[in-house]
């Protein structure tokens, strides 16, 4: 799935990796950690002025428990990883992606030769290219990225996608390797803006994710949902898909994500109607229709309530 080439430089045997062979059978834990906590310590992984890189999974032996002061997203390339989250077991295969929050406890079983892993090692301020082009869609991605950058402590433990066969995300993993291993010339640029079109791309797979119990799963597929009918769907037609109980699935909602089905499209249209504003030259009229409210005159109403400026002012300001 990966280009070859990609997948020999990290099949390579590391020093790390030779002394576990070798008898040690443990991490080197001065490679990770700055002192007698659990934490591994992004100063050790990254160079200073840094924002992200890449190091392969160590293999041969069990990574203990641990937690991360940074982002951690795991790309499988070759064969799979078992990891436990939270107490969740999770099973990585080939193509797939793990997004780990910075307070989750995590360790990983032992992976053999052909179990070929690559951790990006990422910095918060790192996704501020991201979060721009994510906009400010109530979606699980962008939930858990801001959850990590604020260090929530209720933050979600983990986004696990089987996006194995979806071949952009494949592209773009790729892309974001060969710039890494590279070093390709401006750099951070490229892949902060690859990152974004990452994220993106997974924004539009939702139903890819594997979710940590049945409660998230349900709201993941409300937002795919949303995501797919904010123009014309309703909680009725939901709950009629889902074969759930209308009155239920509207306590769920409000219980999971603090806000009501109808808010949540709400907040869907009056941001896909700012996209269209600021990228189009669409009549605010026709951008009204589009997203969903036939009525104009509710449309400026509610989106001058929301971004505190008309739409025209909204589409002016540059």
């Amino acid at each position: 799935m990966i280009n070859q080439e990609i997948i020999n430089r990290l099949s390579a045997i590391t020093a790390e990796e030779q002394k576990i062979l070798s008898g040690t059978k443990t991490i080197d834990r001065e490679l990770y950690i700055a002192n007698e906590t659990n934490i591994i310590n992004s100063k050790k992984l990254l160079e200073e002025g840094k924002l992200i890189t890449i190091r392969p999974h160590t293999r041969f032996v069990h990574f203990p428990k641990h937690t991360h002061d940074y982002i951690e997203v795991v790309y499988m390339c070759k064969g799979k990883t078992v990891h436990i989250v939270n107490d969740v077991e999770i099973t990585l295969c080939e193509g797939e992606l793990l997004f780990l929050g910075k307070n989750s406890p995590h360790e990983i079983l032992k992976a053999e030769k052909d179990d070929i892993a690559v951790n990006f090692i990422i910095l918060p301020s790192f996704f501020d290219t991201s979060l721009v082009m994510l906009g400010e869609e109530d979606s699980p991605l962008r939930k858990f990225i801001l959850s990590s950058l604020e260090n929530n402590d209720d933050a979600t433990g983990y986004l696990h996608f089987k996006v194995n066969n979806i071949l952009p995300v494949q592209n773009l993993i790729e892309n974001l390797l060969h710039t890494l291993i590279y070093d390709t010339p401006n750099k951070r640029r490229i892949n902060q803006t690859t990152m974004g079109l990452l994220m993106l791309q997974l924004l539009n797979h939702t139903d890819k994710l594997a979710y940590e119990s049945a409660d998230d799963a349900l709201i993941g597929k409300v937002f795919l949902y949303i995501e797919e009918n904010y123009r014309e769907g309703s909680l009725s037609e939901l709950s009629k898909l889902l074969h759930y109980d209308f009155f239920k699935l509207s306590r769920a909602i409000k219980l999971r994500t603090g806000k009501t089905y109808t808010e949540l499209v709400q907040e869907k249209r009056l941001s896909q109607a700012a996209f269209l504003l600021k990228n189009t030259r669409i009549k605010i009229s026709e951008i009204s229709a589009s997203v969903g409210y036939e009525n104009e005159s509710y449309f400026h109403r509610i989106f001058t309530s929301k971004y505190e400026t008309t739409p025209k002012k909204f589409r002016d300001c540059k």
